[in-house]
């Protein structure tokens, strides 16, 4: 597998959370060639506004791996990751995030992101953490339409 496998399998999850009532959110958690863990957005459906994709696939990366240090893993994900994410990204101890679409294409369909870039969020805060922007980009930001089609959830 590749990073465009990758991708791939975190826009299933996405799509998978928007047959399901959910935002257009995926992300999975790989180490090697393995994904670890796949998980969507799940905020409406849990009632729990920290619910994203990238804290929900944490949990259970953490929870299969049996430790709350995610070494030598990387997340995909088809959003750039929000200031929460980033955070929790970073104290798993995830080495690498690579990200689809921006976090401006979140609030252009609705969402009330804060501003900040994960790049800059994570240089800023001295993260180690390795940023990469732009995979399956165009993929990533057709969810938003999937989702808004759909019309089965909100934006929060």
């Amino acid at each position: 597998m590749d990073e465009t496998d990758f991708m791939r399998r975190a826009i299933q999850a996405a799509r998978e959370g928007i047959a399901a009532g959910q935002t257009p959110f995926g992300a999975v958690v790989v180490r090697g060639e393995e994904v670890i863990a796949a998980a969507h957005n799940t905020v409406w459906r849990d009632t729990d506004p920290t619910a994203h994709a990238e804290v929900n696939a944490i949990r259970r990366a953490a929870a299969r791996l049996r430790t709350i240090a995610l070494h030598g893993c990387t997340m995909f994900t088809t959003c750039e990751p929000c200031p929460m994410c980033l955070a929790a990204i970073h104290w798993s101890k995830i080495g690498r995030v690579v990200f689809g679409a921006r976090i401006t294409d979140a609030a252009a369909a609705g969402f009330q992101e804060l501003q900040v870039g994960a790049r800059e969020l994570a240089f800023m805060g001295g993260s180690p953490l390795c940023v990469d922007s732009g995979l399956l980009e165009a993929e990533c930001r057709e969810l938003f339409d999937v989702w808004k089609s759909a019309s089965r959830s909100a934006t929060y």
